[in-house]
């Protein structure tokens, strides 16, 4: 059989453990305008019973221009707590299509500090479609306290990007699709150019999952070194605003590798600098 990651959960799974003390479970449903989808609207219509909804537009920085900037650790513990999440809490984070803006809050969760974080695979399209528990009740959420352990080293900045395209020392992964990697395809966001940072290898999200159910682990392993990637060499990762590369990071995770952050910034704002090298093409 082939080995499933250990970072994601089977519906079976978590309809089992529905209810239970200690089990914190978050709808981090999130769109592009192009996708024609309301993650919160969706989430009030129907969720998973006891789910809360990580507004990813909201959890945000809020001194950063950026869309989805990583809020510093105090502010992202004040809104987890809010949340009802304590950092103890087996946390299973899920999103519509499923392997899609889950495992940016997956990521989050874990930078700052919660040790059982899992993506729910297939997602809650599939959930539905299976005809498991929904309800558009509001979840009652009793204040938690989520005592924040930073990962820093898991974050790359600008100027850390800078440093790595210029002396190579981390190896690049785009999740971005293929036209806008290549600059064939403009960006869904306006005035800002398309294309790669030098070096960087194209590792489109979707590659990462069927029917919104993660690869087996070693078919990660295939997708990611076809791409280009050695494992065995540090890695950060990029998208458009920091929400796909999570899906790079859950499969580097997923394949045992340990030396990699992502890029909080991504594209949004190394595309949208006119001081940034920018190539073109496949490679």
């Amino acid at each position: 059989m082939s080995e499933t990651s250990a970072f994601v959960v089977s519906a079976d799974w978590l309809q089992e453990r529905l209810g239970q003390p200690g089990l914190s479970i978050v709808d981090a449903s999130w769109y592009l305008p192009a996708q024609g989808r309301d993650g919160r609207a969706e989430y009030e219509a129907a969720h998973i019973p006891g789910a809360i909804f990580f507004d990813q537009d909201k959890v945000v920085e809020p001194q950063s221009d950026l869309p989805h900037t990583l809020p510093h650790p105090g502010l992202f513990g004040q809104f987890a707590s809010s949340m009802g999440v304590d950092e103890k809490d087996t946390i299973v984070v899920y999103d519509g299509p499923g392997m899609f803006s889950a495992p940016r809050v997956w990521w989050m969760f874990r930078i700052m500090g919660a040790k059982e974080v899992f993506v729910l695979d297939g997602g809650f399209d599939r959930w539905k479609a299976e005809g498991r528990p929904v309800t558009a009740e509001p979840t009652r959420i009793a204040p938690g306290f989520f005592e924040v352990d930073f990962d820093a080293a898991r974050v790359a900045s600008l100027g850390d990007m800078r440093s790595i395209v210029e002396d190579g020392s981390l190896q690049i992964a785009d999740a971005r699709p293929p036209g806008r990697f290549a600059g064939t395809d403009p960006e869904p966001r306006p005035n800002m150019r398309s294309g790669h940072m030098p070096g960087a290898k194209n590792v489109p999200a979707p590659s990462l999952s069927k029917d919104g159910k993660l690869l087996p682990v070693e078919e990660l392993r295939t997708v990611l070194e076809v791409a280009g990637l050695d494992l065995s060499r540090p890695v950060v990762t990029s998208c458009g605003s920091g929400v796909t590369a999570a899906v790079i990071s859950l499969a580097l995770a997923s394949v045992g590798h340990q030396d990699n952050r992502l890029y909080d910034g991504s594209w949004t704002e190394w595309g949208g600098r006119d001081d940034t090298p920018v190539v073109t093409g496949k490679d």
